[in-house]
């Protein structure tokens, strides 16, 4: 050190270790630049001297809205007042009861000037009686006869839009198959879905004489199978 002015030599590790390591003679301490950050910013209350420290973002909020569930297939908009505060709200096509949707921006504002908060929105659908949604798939449920299960026969099926289309139920049909309607599910930014057919055969509650009696004769005359002797045969291993 010339004329009590620090000199570095050329090609070092740096300068500042050499500055703080020849204080009190002792031995030489290696600094990284990760050090200085945090000397300097302790020095000036924290943060980077050269860089002043960003707002706070405002708090979020959350709230509830419901809806049809013919809205939440094909998409709505919705008025709500939160925190004393009107907005509308564009419901994308497809949503699901407890599906919840971010507004950037529609929170609380933030103390110190930053960015407002958000707004978390929890969508609750109301049931439809006849109509669930599965993904971008709508499902009914549609009672047959045993005859038109039997048989075979042409059947109409609703759709949420209204209007009914017409399906072929083939002869041997159980209970429980699922036919699909292409196209007539969720029309959404993610694809268009299906409509499925879950056929019920249904039981008849009451018969009368000529009824039961004609059922008798074809007991009598359907093949001796027994329904139940692969779930059996299953269940014994």
């Amino acid at each position: 050190m010339a004329g009590g002015r620090p000199r570095f030599a050329p090609g070092g590790s740096g300068g500042f270790e050499d500055v703080f390591g020849g204080f009190g003679g002792g031995p030489r301490v290696q600094y990284s630049q990760g050090d200085f950050d945090d000397l300097l910013g302790g020095m000036f209350g924290g943060g980077s001297p050269f860089g002043a420290r960003r707002p706070a973002k405002g708090r979020d909020v959350t709230a509830r809205a419901a809806l049809d569930f013919t809205s939440a297939v094909q998409g709505d908009t919705l008025k709500l007042t939160v925190a004393g505060k009107s907005m509308t709200v564009k419901v994308p096509a497809g949503v699901h009861d407890g599906q919840k949707i971010k507004l950037a921006g529609k929170g609380d504002p933030s103390p110190s000037g930053g960015e407002p908060g958000d707004l978390i929105l929890t969508l609750q659908v109301r049931p439809h009686p006849v109509f669930t949604m599965d993904g971008l798939n709508l499902r009914v449920d549609v009672p047959v006869t045993f005859a038109e299960a039997t048989l075979g026969a042409t059947i109409e099926v609703p759709t949420l839009g209204g209007d009914v289309v017409k399906l072929r139920v083939a002869p041997g049909t159980p209970s429980g198959r699922v036919l699909r309607v292409k196209g007539r599910g969720v029309k959404s930014s993610k694809g268009t879905g299906d409509l499925l057919v879950e056929l019920q055969v249904a039981v008849p509650a009451h018969l009368d004489d000529a009824a039961r009696e004609a059922l008798q004769k074809f007991h009598e005359l359907e093949p001796m199978e027994n329904p139940r002797a692969d779930l059996m045969a299953t269940a014994r291993g």
